[in-house]
């Protein structure tokens, strides 16, 4: 889409650093520089106001790339595109079947009215739960770390959502981005499995470590 747009050498293209380094790879395919923007710590997409301080007389696009099953708002992007003339894409997620999405906000909003000592997703706009992300605040890594490995030893499959953000990657890092959501975001994420195979039991099991884990390693709010 950028090549068949015209994007090319000399243009830029902002993107999100929080997430997996596809995008800004596309970008430097065609042959022009990704410009990372931080993201709403809510949604954890692409914040317009940081999109509108990155734009520069360089600037071609914007990438809104929609994360987690909570879609981005687009709507001020559209807007600061059509003042710059600036290419707004968006990059989608996978659709899951209706009967799969209903069983993922069944065990979304179960944890939801479960879990203590962690910060649970924003259930706004439609959220369909691609991964339940919830927040392990603290002193940075170490605290998220610890969470997970303890639920992993508990037996609960866990993931970290975004292990590096595109902007530490070697090839994309330079000196000067200031991205604090994102990295915090990156230190304090966790995916927790909402699967529809999930039973009752492992749900239950599930929310029994977390609250017992979260009064031992998170700090209070």
């Amino acid at each position: 889409m950028l090549r068949a747009a015209g994007v090319g050498a000399g243009d830029e293209v902002v993107v999100p650093a929080f997430g997996n380094a596809e995008v800004a790879e596309a970008v430097a395919l065609v042959g022009a520089r990704p410009v990372f923007a931080d993201i709403d710590p809510v949604t954890y997409c692409l914040d317009a106001g940081s999109v509108a301080a990155s734009v520069t007389d360089r600037t071609v696009g914007v990438v809104v790339v929609h994360r987690f099953g909570r879609r981005a708002d687009a709507r001020p992007l559209r807007e600061l595109g059509n003042r710059h003339g600036l290419l707004v894409l968006e990059r989608g997620e996978a659709n899951a079947p209706d009967e799969e999405l209903v069983r993922r906000r069944e065990r979304a909003a179960y944890l939801d009215a479960r879990l203590k000592g962690v910060r649970t997703p924003d259930s706004g706009d439609g959220h369909t739960y691609q991964q339940y992300v919830v927040r392990v605040p603290g002193n940075g890594r170490p605290d998220r770390d610890a969470f997970a490995r303890a639920l992993r030893a508990r037996g609960v499959a866990c993931r970290i959502p975004v292990q590096t953000p595109a902007h530490r990657l070697p090839g994309f890092r330079r000196p000067g981005w200031s991205l604090p959501e994102t990295e915090r975001a990156s230190d304090e994420t966790l995916a927790l499995p909402v699967d529809p195979a999930l039973t009752k039991r492992e749900m239950q099991r599930m929310v029994a470590a977390c609250n017992a884990l979260g009064g031992l390693l998170q700090p209070a709010f």
